[in-house]
């Protein structure tokens, strides 16, 4: 990765993206598959000189990864990658869960039917790739299709809170997706809750959701305990 042309850290990368975002893109992928372990450093001459950039864009770059909830900012030192505790999990997990709940009533009441063919075809992205494709690519493809869910509820403030609480949650909840061992039965809620949702039908996409998201916090106590679920 090079920063030749920077332009205060803000010049294009390959394929239109900026540069912090394209290291933000390599440090996300590293972070997510364990090469930086939780609780490290992220050091900035170290990062820069190993992905060939200015220290400018990776500053950057973190903090990038900071609003995701993967990075945690210290004053005066380096920042570290977040280690989040079952307890702090667990308790985030239930936010969410009520965010997720309150956006799926929301888009049965007012999405587009754009809107709707939008989250469905990511649900089908999921499912062909999950199996063969990229991890991280993967994982963010369902991720994008729960945001969309929440976004097609129209609801701004909720909106703005789920992403806050998924992107915190980012990092544990890839971590417990990839020892999942129950992809048949989330693979059926997405497509439970993507029919009840172009059906318009909340008490069906409130059950399909439910059981989703009892899955997510199944897979969570199994990676706090160190053993598939």
């Amino acid at each position: 990765m090079s920063d030749a042309p920077e332009a205060g850290g803000q010049a294009p990368a390959e394929g239109g993206t900026t540069i912090p975002a394209a290291i933000a893109d390599q440090l996300r992928r590293e972070i997510l598959t364990g090469a930086i372990l939780p609780g490290s450093p992220i050091k900035e001459r170290d990062h820069a000189e190993r992905l060939g950039v200015s220290r400018t864009p990776l500053r950057e770059a973190v903090r990038i990864l900071a609003q995701e909830g993967l990075v945690t900012l210290r004053p005066l030192r380096s920042p570290l990658v977040t280690d989040m505790s079952r307890a702090e999990a667990m308790d985030e997990v239930a936010v969410l869960r009520l965010l997720e709940l309150a956006g799926g009533e929301l888009a049965c009441l007012h999405a587009t039917e754009a809107e709707i063919a939008g989250i469905a075809a990511l649900a089908r992205q999921v499912e062909d790739s999950h199996a063969t494709g990229d991890k991280v690519e993967v994982f963010d493809l369902d991720m994008a299709m729960h945001r969309a869910i929440v976004a097609a509820g129209h609801n701004g403030a909720l909106s703005r809170s789920y992403d806050e609480y998924l992107s915190r949650l980012w990092r544990i909840r890839f971590l417990s997706a990839r020892l999942r061992s129950d992809a048949a039965q989330v693979l059926a809620a997405h497509r439970g809750m993507t029919g009840a949702l172009a059906a318009r039908d909340w008490p069906a996409m409130r059950s399909h959701m439910e059981t989703h998201l009892d899955g997510l916090v199944r897979n969570l106590e199994a990676h706090f305990a160190g053993q598939e679920p």
